[in-house]
């Protein structure tokens, strides 16, 4: 409302009544909590940008978008984008919204499946290695059990990494196929195909699939073809293996395209992460860097070996800087790696009695068949030692000689393990590159086979080695309590992922600043708006420059109407982060709502100048930046400025991102357009306005009054009535049905429609005094007072609105009331014409009635 005293004619010595101009109808963008998420953490953040803001998943977005932008919809060349391109997995997630929409039981269930199938193929992997018998069963019941799957799993967006190693699994398996038939059949390089497909499509799930390539490497030269590193050089070098060469050769030259094809489609640029997301990659101290690198993966080999404590992130102090060399946890990263390089030598240059005969290695006097070395009988046992009534069967396995004959020895398996372990776990190392994340749980889904298979061939090798009955009942029942603990405590972890809230509480102890302010969010969202309060305070305590954290609490406080400190923190929120764009709209709201016009609309111009470059999440940077405009435009509109704010509307709809409603914008479009009287033109907007959005309540209020003003008064009601079906508690929409029935002279209607619009919304300040002032049109003086006295005490300092209620207690005989309203009116406007027109006829009249006035 720009303006409530449009006069009306006066009626001999009566007051002159100021008729509210129409309320335009306007709706105040506000933008919503945010949740916190930083690259590479589970936040709901994470579910919500992945599935439920990004537009890829939606029927309505061209399915080849999904090849071009990142997993969070953001397109991979941005400056912003995160640069995790992972077009299968959101295809999956484009499946299940097409199929259930949002309702995450399908997500989970999809989860839960491919979970179960990488189970079932990392147990096949295994029985190769393994044999047919207890053991290969005790690794795949590790994997199946293993906590550190809990997020993988449990979290929606962990389905990428299930589902590259589900594809990472069957890539190595066809090569193992390949590595089995190579020379022999056709169908080798059908398999090797499979090899390369199926790595394409893990990389494609997530970028750590395409290592499978690698491991293959391993498996072909230090496990099928038994090969110690001293003999790698000679075996290339004498031409000794032409078809090992060549798949080896292909195998490097396929990663390498993967690779450079997916550096070319991303821009050629590597991503930018924030030092929260990443500490030691931020840190100036080439020392911190280099021995919190080197802890880091320790630490991650402990999570996978003893889970005890996990957390949905792992970001910002969650993990300290190593700084100095005295830092006692150095000492875990020598025993790390000197444990590493023991297993590694161990794998590698074990003893053997060989020879070379016909260009082939023997090994133990038997010579390589296919490749695979015939291990003697002390690797694997032998018929002497006698069977244990844990294991009715020698080590687990069934007693046939053709399989012991072909699977690999414990060394072989060493190596492989280690492969698994290490190899897709390189990309998160920091080696390369820096990542978005200190730890992240998620990540070592795929490392976990290599584990699993290490631990389960340690305890093997231990079972064979030891012959007292009860030395080895005790090791199978260590490894079986091993994996019934692991289950355990999977069942514990997954009793906190089954809401944000608990899942949230459970992260506290690891990283306070960001489980806090997460779990402020879910409070917020449950209405327990203290514990909010405490919750975003309690994060910021650790953490004070975290700009979600003071935009969340700057908001929370906005909300409940704590305006002049949801103003401080949003001054700090930016502060702490420029191209904060909600939090200068939020602010320009507050600037608006105070009257504060001036510092508003350079709240708003500013932030229609941030780019979004660089930032992390550019829709939503896109969607803050259009609200402003937006509001802008209102305030210009509020002026009477309506040029501009046109002008301002058409920056908007410029700028406007895919998934932003334009509903309001539109409308507003229209309202511009009415009040410059482009009748044509602002009923297109209308009607863009309804095509967006058909249920859009405020479109059908000033839709209809477009089609009242041009005459098309039936349909203009159907739109007024429509409105009303739509949401019957609105008063707003009661009172525009009112004005319309008051232009048609239906007067007692409209003064019904005015008392249930003001009994609706009895502290919006428009719809009470324009109320009023149908009800005084009506004759209905005595209500009239009763709702103009409320207005005024809805806005006391409003010049209109105590001069409007000055005069209805003129007419009502009210004198000394409607003088002390119509004074104090003149004291906020002074130079008022109608005001003090009106006091001077209030004066003669208590003149003649010999009634005392202020000018005496």
């Amino acid at each position: 409302m720009s303006d409530h005293q449009s006069p009306c004619p006066a009626i001999g010595q009566g007051p002159v009544c100021p008729s509210p101009k129409q309320a335009t109808v306007h709706e105040q963008l506000f933008v919503d909590t945010f949740k916190s998420s930083l690259t590479e953490c589970r936040s709901s953040g994470g579910e919500s940008r992945a599935i439920k803001t990004n537009q890829d998943l939606l029927p309505e977005t061209p399915w080849t978008h999904i090849f071009y932008n990142d997993f969070w919809g953001t397109l991979l060349t941005h400056s912003g984008s995160h640069k995790s391109y992972r077009p299968l997995c959101t295809l999956s997630f484009r499946l299940n919204h097409a199929i259930g929409g949002l309702n995450p039981w399908s997500y989970h269930l999809v989860n839960v499946l491919l979970h179960a199938a990488v189970t079932g193929l990392f147990t096949n992997f295994s029985k190769i290695l393994l044999g047919d018998g207890y053991w290969t069963f005790m690794a795949g019941l590790m994997f199946a059990s293993h906590p550190i799957h809990t997020e993988a799993v449990a979290g929606i967006v962990g389905r990428a990494d299930v589902g590259a190693s589900f594809f990472f699994l069957l890539s190595l398996l066809c090569y193992m196929k390949h590595c089995s038939t190579r020379g022999s059949s056709a169908r080798t390089w059908g398999w090797f195909l499979g090899t390369g497909m199926c790595a394409g499509c893990s990389m494609l799930w997530k970028e750590q699939g395409v290592t499978v390539l690698a491991v293959s490497a391993v498996y072909d030269v230090f496990v099928f073809h038994r090969l110690k590193m001293k003999q790698i050089l000679p075996t290339i070098y004498k031409g000794k293996n032409l078809s090992l060469f060549l798949s080896i050769s292909l195998l490097t030259f396929w990663g390498t395209s993967l690779l450079g094809a997916r550096l070319y489609w991303m821009g050629n640029k590597p991503p930018s992460f924030s030092n929260s997301d990443n500490p030691a990659a931020d840190s100036d101290s080439l020392l911190a860097r280099t021995l919190t690198f080197f802890y880091l993966p320790t630490k991650n080999l402990w999570l996978l070996l003893c889970p005890d404590t996990l957390s949905f992130d792992w970001s910002m102090d969650a993990v300290p800087l190593l700084k100095t060399i005295s830092d006692w946890r150095n000492l875990h990263t020598v025993a790390f790696y000197t444990g590493l390089l023991l297993l590694a030598y161990y794998g590698l240059k074990s003893p053997s009695i060989e020879r070379e005969c016909n260009g082939k290695f023997v090994t133990n006097g038997k010579q390589n068949a296919n490749g695979h070395s015939c291990h003697s009988e002390v690797e694997y046992g032998n018929s002497e030692i006698k069977p244990s009534f844990a294991s009715k069967v020698e080590n687990g396995i069934r007693n046939n000689a053709s399989q012991r004959t072909q699977l690999p020895s414990t060394e072989n398996i060493v190596v492989l393990s280690l492969s698994l372990l290490i190899i897709p776990f390189v990309p998160a190392t920091n080696l390369f590159f820096y990542v978005g994340f200190v730890i992240a749980e998620r990540v070592l889904y795929i490392p976990s086979m290599g584990f699993c298979l290490l631990i389960t061939v340690g305890a093997r090798a231990l079972y064979v080695k030891v012959q007292k009955r009860f030395l080895k009942s005790l090791i199978f029942y260590a490894t079986a309590a091993l994996i019934v603990f692991y289950g355990l405590k999977t069942a514990v972890r997954n009793g906190d992922w089954q809401n944000e809230e608990m899942l949230y509480r459970s992260g506290i102890k690891v990283n306070p600043a960001k489980a806090w302010g997460n779990l402020g969010n879910v409070l917020k969202s449950q209405s327990k708006i203290s514990e909010a309060e405490s919750a975003y305070r309690n994060a910021l305590y650790y953490r004070s420059n975290m700009a979600d954290m003071l935009y969340n609490l700057g908001l929370l406080l906005q909300e409940n109407s704590r305006f002049a400190e949801a103003l401080h923190y949003y001054k700090l929120a930016i502060g702490s982060r420029p191209t904060l764009a909600s939090a200068y709209l939020n602010t320009g709201i507050i600037l608006m709502n105070q009257g504060k016009t001036e510092e508003a609309r350079r709240t708003f111009l500013k932030c229609s100048e941030i780019p979004d470059e660089n930032l992390k999440d550019p829709h939503a940077h896109k969607s803050s930046v259009t609200s402003c405009l937006y509001n802008l435009g209102k305030l210009y509109h509020e002026q009477g400025h309506y040029e501009d704010a046109l002008s301002v509307y058409k920056e908007a709809i410029q700028k406007m991102p895919r998934q932003f409603a334009p509903q309001s914008l539109y409308n507003m479009m229209g309202e511009a357009y009415m009040r410059l009287s482009m009748l044509p033109e602002a009923e297109h907007w209308y009607m863009e306005s309804l095509r967006s959005k058909t249920d859009h309540i405020p479109a059908h209020l000033t839709y209809g009054k477009l089609l009242a003003l041009t005459g098309r008064k039936s349909e203009a009601e159907k739109f007024f009535l429509k409105a009303i079906e739509l949401d019957p508690t609105k008063g707003n929409c009661y009172m525009h049905y009112g004005q319309f029935l008051l232009e048609e002279a239906r007067l007692i209607e409209a003064a019904e429609m005015a008392k249930k619009a003001a009994e609706l919304d009895s502290t919006e300040f428009d719809v009470v005094f324009n109320a009023a002032h149908m009800l005084r049109q009506a004759s209905l003086n005595e209500a009239a007072e009763k709702y103009y006295d409320l207005a005024a005490r809805l806005r006391p300092n409003y010049p209109a609105a105590l001069m409007n209620l000055g005069a209805i207690l003129h007419l009502n005989g009210r004198l000394q009331k409607a003088e002390a309203n119509y004074l104090r009116a003149l004291q906020l406007k002074p130079d008022d014409i109608i005001t003090q027109s009106n006091l001077r006829k209030l004066w003669n009249i208590m003149e003649k009635q010999g009634l005392k006035t202020s000018k005496t």
